[in-house]
């Protein structure tokens, strides 16, 4: 009874016994029990109420030894009952304080402050479910660790015949072996009044399961009955949690939004708190309205001019034609004019300055892509998915936390018993810790589908600020899209103050005035003098480059010839051009330009070249096809078949003096109004950048026209309409797709014909009927599918320019010679092995390309030619070179295109010959025909 006894007896009932003290010096008893510190002074003796106290605790402790305290798997229980708790082993003290803290973990979901405006009110309620879950379930799992433990007691009836007495001999031979025990060691003497008590025998079932056994069955059961998810239900409920919070904000710290958001409420906030902007936009205000009035007085000041001023002195022939194309012109001040611009700091302009610029190109970044868009949305449905996954598998599991378990684990031939009935002490903590996490899920989960449908309900991909438009006086604030779009509706959910006062940085209008008199301080006369350069036609040109408005000293530059304005948006060509008298050509890249009435009438006298490139023709400007005196019109944009009706306005009949019009476009039919230039349009040029060009019947009546080119237009055969040009004398077809040229027949009826290029198509070969177009001089067939060229070619004598490069010539046929006039001639590229003598019958040559093909050895006889300058061999298979080089007079070596050695390998005299440099060399023209290469 005594060993019985003494595995359920607390610590303190075992030191304070008489008898049972001595078993502390046995290592088994105190291995068993724990103790790892052990001495005999803490034995006292103990009065006999005492002595009864500890047999009743004994007693009591010996059946409630497995209910008040068992550890987690893998330790020992701690001998005693519920009334004496020693503190948790090294282990958990490790195990807990390995453990994250509240304050690391939620740091996970905390935000800069900064970022705080682009959170509505889902998400901040979000964070907050999730840091309420991430408490539950820290608290969930500091429980398992230090509370969760499973007490088993066998089935008796299961095995009846395991059940046996204890015998009543084990507690004297324990007696005894602690007497020899304490023989060998310190003898404890009991107090001399205090008899010897004898304990009752403890009532109940018996088995025959020591300490370990217990303990190795608590272990088996906790891992073989408990259902998985009660064990690990704490740290399913962390990780999820976890990555929540991750989810709810990875687009504030994902590098690629990130950098982008922290950009955004960097300027937001800057536009918001700027004192200037108040400021700035009263005066802009005032300005707007003493300009209003300007504009009607100004309005009704022309009406009166049109309709009393004289022909000649202004346009009102053209009067209709203002009224029905809607063709106005500004009759503003001089920016010098505005006194109210003079007053702002000068400080606060250039912040301001800057603020535009940053935020002009923050749009242009943004705007580009919509990552930040996805990325929300994305992690969103991320939290949705995961709000039903955990929500379909926690509801399975909520029944399966029960107190009481049966227990079968296959121990049967280690303890006896092979069924055991075990009781969860966190069953109901748990139970209830899961029914909150589920409730916090299922509300959390509804803000997750509220977001999503907040998110796709309408197009976030867009943002009109047609509300500020109205309420303020910037009505040209335009509608932003993608991400930039998108942070504008978040911050909305946060305080549509700040989407308000950002808007007005994104005005043109805005920004141009407040920029005004900035430019004019910045771009004095002399700066402007510095950036005048002269172009290769030897004329003074200047071009302006993104700026905000053309500076006034432009005006004072009057012996200029050529202007260029390039992104401009508030490009305004004053009265003062009328000073610059030598001005013939303007350049408008994406430059929208307005135009003073006295301006407008000097450029219509005295323009001749203009350039215009543009996205929509809405860009054009109107006053464009007034200008009577214009000869050189060029339009880079865009012109689909919808907008062919635009490209003139109302007509370009006004443009009476126009010869050349060049067209880069993607037209799919050449526009009919273009028929009004026929009695006097001689050059006309279509870029078409892919575009197939399907309808050419226009081209019949241009019938003074004397060059055409049709680039890149997905031609297949060479157009009709063409064989109507009876002046035609330049023919250009480059970029198309043309296979045959079967029509080339027809060409015999365009007598003036003498150009024809051809090259970069996919014509396999030469029609015998080309020998009819007699008056040709130049015929471009480079870079096409040729693999011979017929002799009915060589009967061209007027043909002074032949290139016929990358293609797949093998044999260039003796007829060659018969072209007493060519002077050059280009066969790169192609197979050729053999230059045939015939060739060098042609004594005018200047120009002979023969580089990158097969040819074996080049002969002598290229002597004769006295007018050669310019001679490529490069990429043969030469050996040498023929000494009689030196008896071309014209050639040097700066146009000798040729490896080194092989030109080592001439004679000394001949090498010096040709590194003689003489000017007459480089006049004769030392060139290749670089646009048929």
């Amino acid at each position: 009874m005594f060993r019985f006894a003494l595995v359920g007896w607390p610590l303190n009932v075992i030191c304070r016994s008489g008898a049972s003290c001595r078993c502390l010096t046995l290592p088994w008893v105190r291995r068993a029990l724990g103790v790892t510190r052990y001495a005999a002074s803490t034995c006292r003796p103990q009065t006999e109420s005492s002595t009864r106290t500890s047999a009743r605790t004994d007693t009591i402790a010996v059946f409630t030894f497995h209910t008040t305290e068992s550890s987690p798997p893998g330790r020992p229980p701690p001998p005693g009952g519920g009334t004496n708790r020693t503190r948790p082993s090294a282990a958990r003290r490790s195990r807990t304080a390995g453990m994250f803290t509240l304050t690391e973990v939620a740091s996970l979901n905390d935000i800069q402050p900064t970022y705080r405006i682009l959170k509505p009110w889902w998400d901040v309620f979000m964070d907050y479910l999730g840091i309420i879950m991430l408490m539950l379930a820290i608290f969930a799992g500091t429980m398992q660790l230090t509370r969760d433990q499973v007490v088993c007691l066998p089935d008796l009836d299961s095995d009846p015949d395991k059940v046996a007495p204890l015998p009543t001999e084990a507690p004297d031979r324990l007696r005894g072996k602690e007497s020899a025990a304490v023989e060998q060691g310190a003898p404890l003497t009991p107090a001399p009044d205090q008899a010897p008590t004898q304990q009752p025998p403890p009532a109940g079932i018996r088995t025959k399961l020591d300490f370990q056994q217990y303990v190795f069955v608590n272990q088996m059961c906790y891992h073989v009955a408990l259902p998985w998810y009660s064990k690990y239900f704490p740290y399913l409920a962390l990780i999820h949690t976890l990555i929540l919070m991750v989810s709810s904000n990875f687009w504030f710290k994902y590098p690629r939004t990130s950098s982008k958001i922290e950009h955004f409420v960097s300027i937001l906030g800057k536009c918001f708190e700027s004192p200037w902007t108040t400021k700035a936009l009263s005066e802009t205000a005032c300005e707007d309205s003493e300009e209003n009035k300007q504009r009607l007085a100004g309005t009704t000041a022309q009406h009166k001019h049109f309709s009393t001023s004289s022909e000649e002195g202004s346009p009102n022939q053209s009067a209709p034609m203002l009224s029905k194309s809607g063709v106005t012109f500004s009759t503003e001040k001089l920016v010098s004019e505005a006194p109210s611009m003079t007053i702002l700091d000068k400080k606060d302009g250039e912040q301001a300055k800057a603020l535009f610029e940053k935020v002009r190109k923050f749009r242009a970044h943004v705007e580009d892509s919509d990552m930040i868009y996805r990325l929300y949305a994305l992690q969103t449905l991320i939290k949705t998915v995961k709000f039903i996954v955990i929500l379909c598998y926690t509801m399975n599991f909520v029944t399966s936390i029960d107190f009481y378990h049966l227990c079968e684990p296959e121990v049967k031939h280690l303890t006896g018993y092979g069924k055991f009935h075990c009781t969860h002490n966190m069953a109901f903590m748990l139970k209830k810790l899961l029914v909150s996490y589920i409730a916090l899920i299922c509300v959390y989960g509804v803000i997750c589908i509220y977001t999503l449908f907040w998110l796709f309900r309408r197009p976030l991909k867009e943002y009109s600020f047609e509300k500020v438009r109205e309420e303020s006086s910037f009505s040209d604030i335009p509608d932003v899209k993608n991400d930039f779009a998108f942070l504008l509706h978040m911050v909305d959910q946060y305080d549509q103050l700040y989407s308000k006062r950002f808007g007005v940085f994104l005005s043109e209008v805005s920004e141009n005035k407040l920029r005004e008199i900035s430019l004019n301080h910045e771009w004095t006369f002399e700066k402007l003098r510095q950036h005048v350069t002269r172009n290769a036609q030897e004329k003074l040109e200047l071009h302006l480059f993104m700026l905000s408005g053309v500076p006034d000293a432009v005006f004072d530059l009057t012996d200029l010839e050529i202007l260029k304005l390039e992104l401009i948006p508030e490009a305004k060509i004053t009265a003062k051009i009328s000073q610059m008298i030598n001005i013939q050509e303007l350049h408008f890249y994406h430059c929208p330009a307005k135009v003073e009435q006295t301006a407008f009438i000097f450029l219509r006298d005295h323009l001749r070249c203009l350039h215009v490139k543009f996205t929509d023709v809405a860009e054009i400007p109107s006053w464009l096809y007034l200008l009577k005196n214009l000869q050189e019109l060029y339009l880079v944009g865009n012109l689909n078949s919808e907008n062919n009706k635009m490209i003139g306005l109302e007509s370009l009949r006004d443009l009476r003096h126009l010869k050349v019009l060049h067209l880069k476009s993607n037209l799919t039919k050449i526009p009919t109004n273009i028929t009004d230039l026929s009695p006097h349009l001689v050059k006309l040029v279509v870029h078409n950048d892919g575009t197939k060009l399907l309808v050419l019947n226009s081209l019949k009546k241009m019938t003074n026209l004397s060059e055409l080119e049709l680039h890149n237009c997905e031609l297949e055969r060479i157009p009709h309409a063409i064989f109507s040009l009876n002046n035609l004398q330049e023919l250009d077809l480059k970029s198309n797709l043309i296979r045959t040229i079967e029509e080339v027949i027809s060409f015999q009826h365009l007598k003036r014909l003498t150009c024809l290029k051809l090259w970069h198509n996919k014509i396999i070969s030469i029609p015998l009927s080309i020998t009819h177009v007699k008056n040709l001089e130049s015929l471009y067939l480079s870079h096409n599918k040729l693999e011979c060229l017929p002799s009915a070619l060589f009967n061209l004598l007027k043909l002074r320019h032949l290139d016929v490069s990358h293609n797949s010539i093998a044999v260039v046929p003796p007829e060659v010679g018969f072209l007493q006039n060519l002077q050059h001639f280009a066969i790169t590229g192609n197979k050729l092995e053999v230059v045939p003598k015939q060739l060098f019958k042609c004594t005018k040559l200047r120009t002979l390309c023969l580089g990158h093909n097969c040819i074996a050895a080049l002969p002598e006889r290229v002597g004769q030619l006295g007018q050669l300058s310019h001679l490529e061999l490069k990429s043969n298979c030469l050996d040498r070179l023929p000494p009689q080089l030196g008896q071309c007079p014209l050639l040097r070596r700066g146009c000798l295109l040729v490896e080194d050695h092989l030109f080592d390998s001439l004679p000394v005299e001949v090498k010096e010959s040709l590194n003689q440099e003489t000017a007459g060399a480089f006049a004769n023209g030392c060139r290749c025909l670089t646009d048929g290469r």
